[in-house]
């Protein structure tokens, strides 16, 4: 999860909305991802998309059957489908997405019974570091540059 961090940190500096993705696969990262929709003006440029795909190209499958995704903010529902259609084994977030939470707190795609394929999912790993990244990300764009005012 520190990985994805730090991935998130890179999306936020760049303007992005900071949410950073890593696959991994007995213990390796094969795949990694940070949020760029706006650089690549490309709507399904999320952080969990790119870490999915990175790691099918190396490992040769479209399928990623064992692999762990972890990721900084819980999946929204373009992402949880294509969990499920990647055939993750797991999914671990920190934050909860509480407008647009697709495997918690809207919808609970990713291991939901209607399906032919669950994900295991695990949330709450270094939530507080993780939600911190987005709410300061979010508390400079509404104030400006210099960031929020100090109390």
């Amino acid at each position: 999860m520190r990985v994805a961090l730090d991935l998130a940190r890179e999306a936020g500096r760049a303007g992005e909305v900071p949410v950073g993705a890593v696959v991994v696969l007995d213990g390796q990262i094969v795949g990694r991802g940070a949020n760029a929709s706006i650089t690549r003006n490309d709507p399904t440029a999320h952080a969990e998309i790119l870490a999915i795909r990175e790691a099918s190209s190396a490992l040769g499958n479209y399928r990623l059957d064992g692999a762990t995704l972890y990721v900084t903010l819980e999946p929204c529902t373009m992402c949880a489908g294509a969990l499920v259609h990647a055939r993750l084994a797991r999914v671990v977030f920190g934050a909860r997405d509480l407008r647009f939470g697709g495997v918690r707190a809207k919808f609970q795609i990713a291991d939901s019974d209607l399906l032919n394929h669950r994900v295991e999912v695990v949330e709450g790993v270094l939530a507080a570091d993780c939600l911190a990244l987005l709410k300061q990300f979010f508390a400079s764009r509404r104030t400006g540059p210099a960031g929020p005012p100090e109390v």
